[in-house]
């Protein structure tokens, strides 16, 4: 079995958990959320990202650098930046949600896309007439790595602000951090997010 390393983050929206293996990312949730942990971290038993010692964890003093890394994009994104890099991610799924993972890193900063825009371009890549919103829906929603890979930037067919695992009030705190223009929902009517501290 390899090696996975458990780790936490403290962001201005709560406490996030983080997983990674040798190869890179494969977790990163926010605590509480819906799907926390998945099966990444299924069969651990803590309460909290320090607690327990499943099989194969390390601990957090041994924090690989790819954790490192991960807690520096964190930083600049809080802080309202966008960040220059991606740490190396380790997404494990099916062929299917893999693509729509993919699709998800490829929205840009700021903006966004419908779950029906994103349908349409898994079907084209398949030579498929059409694809339902709702299983692309599923696979967004089971998205391992919140934040990173940006299934926050993902909205209803209408442009509403539908589903988010990490709920809706956090969902509308990075689009709001991006300053992401979405349809039904002025950007500048929700507060701003309180200072990044970092000890």
């Amino acid at each position: 079995m390899d090696d996975r390393y458990i780790g936490h983050y403290d962001s201005p929206l709560g406490g996030i958990t983080l997983a990674c293996d040798e190869e890179g990312l494969t977790g990163l949730w926010f605590d509480g959320q819906k799907y926390f942990g998945g099966e990444i971290l299924k069969g651990e038993d803590f309460e909290h990202p320090e607690a327990g010692t499943g099989a194969g964890r390390k601990k957090e003093a041994e924090r690989p650098p790819v954790l490192e890394e991960t807690s520096r994009w964190l930083d600049m994104y809080f802080s309202g930046r966008e960040p220059e890099f991606t740490p190396p991610l380790h997404l494990t799924g099916s062929d299917f949600r893999l693509a729509v993972w993919d699709l998800l890193l490829q929205i840009p900063y700021g903006q966004t896309a419908t779950y029906k825009e994103l349908a349409a371009r898994i079907a084209g890549q398949r030579g498929l007439g059409t694809m339902s919103a709702q299983a692309v829906g599923g696979a967004v929603s089971h998205n391992p790595v919140s934040v990173i890979v940006p299934c926050h930037r993902v909205l209803g067919t209408d442009g509403s602000l539908t589903g988010y695992a990490g709920g809706i009030d956090k969902k509308i705190s990075l689009l709001t951090l991006e300053k992401a223009v979405y349809y039904n929902f002025p950007v500048n009517s929700v507060p701003a997010l309180p200072p990044l501290t970092r000890s």
